[in-house]
């Protein structure tokens, strides 16, 4: 993990989606109604869908499209009933994909992953054939922007309020906890202060795959066919960017 900013990945991402907020929040509000219809609809109590509302905020979602998801989760006033499927496999140069997704449709969501893969030099292969490439973590992003706390301060910290590791960039601090501790970390540092530019549960490669400029333009292209299907919540990868 050590070396790799996620962060940046995500800055960059940001960039390339800007254009296409409103199907972002349509994406975060399916989130938010997914976690509503699990757990209920009150945050504190239910922590996916506080987690589902944080990440939204953290993608200046209005709150009126956040409380609309809510009330449509719990009010009943839809029959809607999504699905989470996980699909794994390749991408050009041997990249490690996982794909989440929350559908209503399974044999439409397979056909468009299967297709995207197809069409941009990959291949869709069986469930694990890639998991285990990956580890399951909690993410959390705190801008170093008007903070005066230095590296080593905020590692002992974030290593006190019970995370694994920190990853520190000229503009964030990049803090990973197990998928257990990943709440408390949370809490412990929202108390202390600190305001997240990111904090979410991910998917994080324990190693990373070197491909050619030409290799990764092609990757990235497959990343953006998917992530534009409505039905796909999440593409992590083992690009090394």
């Amino acid at each position: 993990m050590a070396g790799h900013s996620k962060w940046k990945n995500i800055q960059r991402r940001k960039n390339a989606q800007d254009a296409k907020r409103g199907k972002i929040f349509m994406k975060l509000a399916k989130e938010i109604y997914v976690a509503a219809k699990q757990g209920g609809g009150d945050p504190d109590a239910n922590p996916g869908l506080r987690l589902a509302i944080d990440k939204a905020k953290a993608a200046n979602m209005p709150n009126d499209n956040i409380d609309r998801a809510i009330k449509k989760a719990t009010g009943n006033q839809s029959g809607e009933n999504y699905e989470e499927i996980t699909y794994e496999g390749y991408g050009p140069g041997g990249v490690a994909v996982m794909v989440k997704c929350l559908t209503d449709n399974k044999n439409r969501t397979a056909t468009n992953v299967r297709t995207a893969f197809n069409k941009n030099g990959g291949n869709l292969g069986e469930s694990g054939c890639v998991a285990y490439l990956f580890d399951r973590k909690g993410y959390i992003v705190i801008s170093r922007e008007d903070l005066t706390v230095d590296e080593d301060d905020m590692l002992l910290e974030v290593i006190e309020a019970g995370a694994e590791e920190m990853e520190t960039s000229e503009d964030a601090f990049e803090i990973f906890t197990a998928p257990e501790n990943f709440n408390e970390v949370k809490q412990t540092l929202e108390k202390s202060g600190y305001t997240f530019k990111a904090a979410e549960m991910t998917m994080v490669p324990q190693t990373y795959a070197q491909v050619d400029e030409e290799t990764a333009e092609k990757m990235y292209k497959l990343i953006d066919v998917l992530e534009d299907d409505d039905d796909i919540q999440e593409v992590y990868h083992n690009l090394n960017e």
